[in-house]
């Protein structure tokens, strides 16, 4: 699956980057003959150097420069990134926190679990596609599933404003009832907290999640309640010495995505009716854990990575990616899928919907032979159909992600600068 364009695209840069060097270097030794100024060492060309100064930043130790937290270290790009590793990485490090994966990968009295957390402040509360109830879980089924995890058991914890209707929190906890019943796990503790009027905006809501990472398929057919509707329940496909993460990327391996993107994120900022646009979009919000357990009885161990892309989108994804295993990644725009509205819409804001939030995707990481199987196995599943091959991971330039434009040329696509679409999770 990975050797039509993606191979093209490669051949066709290193063809253009030879070209451009060699004309670099004519020019750099004309005008050294005619300066008299010793030749340039090879290599030393204007592209090459950008990508040096990028990578010597992008290794510096990290710090937060500003005063104050902006909504900027809520985005989910560079800022977040700073904050997480400068403050909260730094402050609690410990094997288990440092591959900063979706959930926590455990081992207690001999069970491998799943452990994530996530807070919930969207904004407005009810959207077209879902509200912040069922988003809350599926956001948290969808953490413990790409860590390759069966789902099992949430929390809910409830932050409400004074004066918060009735009616709209028995709404959202109908959502929640019916999104855990959907993915086969249990709400089994939570929390309630109340705070004066206009010290939160309506509803904010913590979710953690636990899920078991089985040692085979029997272990995962008898590890408890809420596996029957679960998708990976008896299926084997949870353990088996799978160990996820972005870090195991190696060149040669194909980059997918389960379906469009952008949904949710366009969704969101259209629902708050600020705007003067109308579109026939809905949120993607949906749980993911059938779906991995589609891919992973078709790939298995072929899996190297799996990542739901939320805030950031995917351009954040490929660059954990190209960073975490230090590769480099190269994706073709022709190749991501994305819907005509959802694209419409987000030409019209000036918003790359690489970097808008979904809440029903995944980015995988496939060793190329597994690539055909993977892709096949997405687009058969109900929560597949346009899944899809974006691209390839690279030997480099490492840390670095490129995309392949529909216009021929390459440019480098970077973590998000900035807070373009607020509270969309």
């Amino acid at each position: 699956m990975t050797a039509g364009w993606v191979d093209r695209a490669l051949t066709e840069h290193q063809a253009s980057e030879h070209e451009y060097q060699a004309s670099e270097h004519a020019h750099e030794h004309r005008a050294g003959e005619r300066a008299g100024a010793p030749q340039p060492a090879p290599g030393t060309v204007r592209e090459e150097l950008v990508l040096e100064r990028i990578d010597r930043a992008r290794r510096a130790r990290p710090r937060v420069r500003e005063d104050r937290i902006t909504m900027s270290h809520g985005a989910g790009g560079k800022a977040t990134q700073t904050l997480i590793e400068a403050i909260f990485l730094d402050a609690f490090r410990n094997p288990l926190l440092e591959p900063l994966e979706d959930a926590a990968r455990l081992e207690v009295a001999g069970a491998r679990l799943a452990l994530t957390t996530d807070s919930y402040v969207v904004s407005p509360l009810f959207f077209p596609g879902g509200n912040i109830g069922d988003l809350a879980v599926n956001g948290t089924v969808n953490d413990l599933a790409m860590a390759g995890a069966t789902p099992l058991y949430l929390s809910a914890g409830f932050i409400l404003e004074e004066g918060f209707p009735v009616e709209d929190l028995t709404a959202i906890t109908a959502s929640m009832a019916e999104a855990a019943r959907v993915a086969g796990v249990q709400i089994v503790t939570g929390d309630t907290k109340v705070v004066e009027k206009g010290k939160a905006d309506g509803c904010y809501l913590n979710t953690a999640g636990i899920g078991l990472i089985a040692a085979g398929p029997a272990g995962v057919g008898s590890a408890g309640p809420g596996l029957a509707g679960s998708g990976l329940a008896g299926s084997g496909l949870a353990g088996g010495g799978l160990n996820l993460g972005v870090a195991h990327a190696r060149p040669g391996d194909a980059i997918l995505v389960s379906g469009p993107i952008g949904d949710h994120g366009i969704t969101i900022l259209l629902a708050r009716g600020e705007l003067d646009i109308e579109a026939d979009i809905t949120s993607d919000t949906a749980p993911l854990n059938g779906l991995v357990a589609a891919l992973l009885a078709a790939a298995g161990p072929g899996v190297r990575a799996l990542r739901d892309a939320t805030r950031g989108g995917v351009a954040t994804i490929l660059n954990e990616i190209a960073r975490a295993a230090d590769v480099g990644v190269l994706v073709s725009e022709d190749a991501i899928p994305v819907r005509a509205e959802v694209r419409g819409a987000a030409e019209l804001l000036g918003i790359d919907p690489l970097y808008v939030a979904c809440e029903g995707r995944m980015v995988a990481v496939v060793d190329a032979a597994s690539a055909g199987a993977a892709l096949a196995a997405l687009r058969a599943h109900p929560a597949g159909p346009q899944a899809a091959v974006i691209g390839q991971v690279t030997a480099g330039p490492p840390g670095i992600v490129q995309l392949k434009t529909a216009f021929g040329g390459t440019r480098i696509v970077d973590l998000l600068v900035g807070d373009p679409l607020p509270r969309i999770c």
